[in-house]
């Protein structure tokens, strides 16, 4: 992903000024980059993982004000009271932002006017920006210690004499006019002066003129980007509700309907699923019930599946043949199992539930070697011996009677 900064204009240049811009991609090479009106820069923008407003210094006030500390919410409330004497108009018509509190007791403080910026921020927002910061450029300048920095160009003259310190004039004039104007700007404090690179040679010649104190250099993309990286006063977060991006449902249009359609499709699968295997089953509990009439036609069906269970038992039990898992049977294999093992295991208490065969057998008799000698007797005889509790065991039947 890429990051799109747009060097704007002062508001002085009118709403068709060019702006500058660069596209940078994340290792901090500049992709593209050149003029353009913000309105035609759409498709840079949607592109964008975010997008960098530098605004012209003449357009962003900075101020260094006594603060007292205060939380968020409450700096929020006491900023427009604390500029009130420092700007012109009403402070609750700017946006208002304030910076990292200084050593001293104060803070900077940004201010711009709220009626310029959050439409900027809102065509930003409409062509597709997914994140939007607006810098004072005037921050994004190089500072060395001591000395004051000027840029020239562009129709602007912007300058920095501090770390948060700085301002910018919307004016243009010949190099000699400009030049005159930083020095009177600068004092007596050495100036570095920032110029285009097409223009380093001309203002070489007029800075050796006009004396020492005065170091020249060339400032394009690279110098504001490095610069903007270090700014901390982000005017974004004054606007509220209306510099944070909207969501464009427009995009999720079609991946919803499919969504919905493909759960649409899903439900209307599962209930003819459904609809099919509940007419099997209807078919075979008719078919059951059929049969459990044909074989006994004179008693009422209610359940035909346990009705067949329990008539068939008690024909087995009227001919006197008794189930793998009745009491008796259960007991008998039992018995049979215990006279195989060399020593016989003493029982407690012995109980019938649930078609399984209860025994608690006295402690002192458990042995496991026995107990795995009467578990594979059982097995040969299809019943199985679990241990269910100390000295508990639990005997049920396998398989059919043989």
């Amino acid at each position: 992903m890429t990051t799109l900064y747009i060097r704007h204009p002062a508001r002085a240049e009118g709403d068709g000024a060019p702006c500058r811009f660069a596209v940078v991609a994340d290792n901090g090479s500049i992709e593209q980059q050149g003029e353009a009106v913000l309105r035609s820069l759409t498709d840079l923008v949607a592109a964008t993982r975010r997008v960098v407003l530098l605004l012209s210094g003449a357009d962003v006030t900075l101020l260094m004000l006594p603060v007292p500390p205060l939380s968020g919410a409450r700096l929020k409330s006491a900023l427009p009271g604390l500029v009130e004497e420092h700007i012109l108009g009403d402070p609750m018509d700017a946006v208002l932002v304030a910076g990292p509190a200084q050593a001293d007791g104060t803070r900077p403080v940004a201010v711009a006017q709220r009626d310029w910026l959050e439409p900027l921020v809102r065509t930003l927002l409409a062509q597709g920006a997914r994140s939007v910061t607006a810098l004072p450029f005037q921050l994004c300048l190089p500072l060395e210690p001591g000395s004051v920095t000027v840029e020239i160009g562009y129709g602007e003259l912007t300058l920095r004499q501090g770390q948060y310190q700085g301002l910018g004039l919307a004016l243009d004039g010949t190099p000699a006019s400009m030049l005159q104007t930083a020095r009177s700007l600068a004092g007596d404090a050495p100036l570095l002066l920032c110029v285009p690179p097409g223009q380093v040679g001309e203002y070489q010649a007029l800075a050796s003129e006009a004396g020492p104190g005065i170091g020249l250099a060339a400032t394009d993309w690279p110098h504001w980007i490095a610069g903007a990286k270090s700014v901390l006063l982000d005017l974004v977060p004054g606007l509220g509700a209306a510099g944070a991006p909207t969501r464009d449902w427009r995009r999720w249009r079609w991946p919803l309907r499919l969504a919905l359609l493909a759960v649409v499709i899903n439900l209307v699968g599962l209930n003819a699923q459904w609809i099919g295997l509940r007419r099997e089953a209807n078919a075979v509990r008719q078919q059951i019930n059929t049969t459990f009439r044909s074989v006994y036609p004179n008693e009422p069906v209610s359940d035909p599946v346990l009705q067949m269970r329990q008539n068939i038992s008690r024909a087995r039990a009227n001919t006197g043949d008794v189930a793998p898992d009745e009491f008796t049977y259960l007991a008998a294999a039992y018995g049979e199992a215990a006279q195989t093992l060399p020593r016989q295991p003493g029982i407690a208490s012995m109980d019938y539930r649930e078609r399984a065969l209860s025994i608690k057998v006295k402690p002192e008799t458990v042995d496991p070697a026995l107990t795995r000698q009467l578990q594979a007797a059982l097995a040969a005889r299809n019943m199985s011996l679990q241990e269910t509790g100390t000295a508990i065991w639990l005997i049920r039947s396998t398989g059919a009677k043989q």
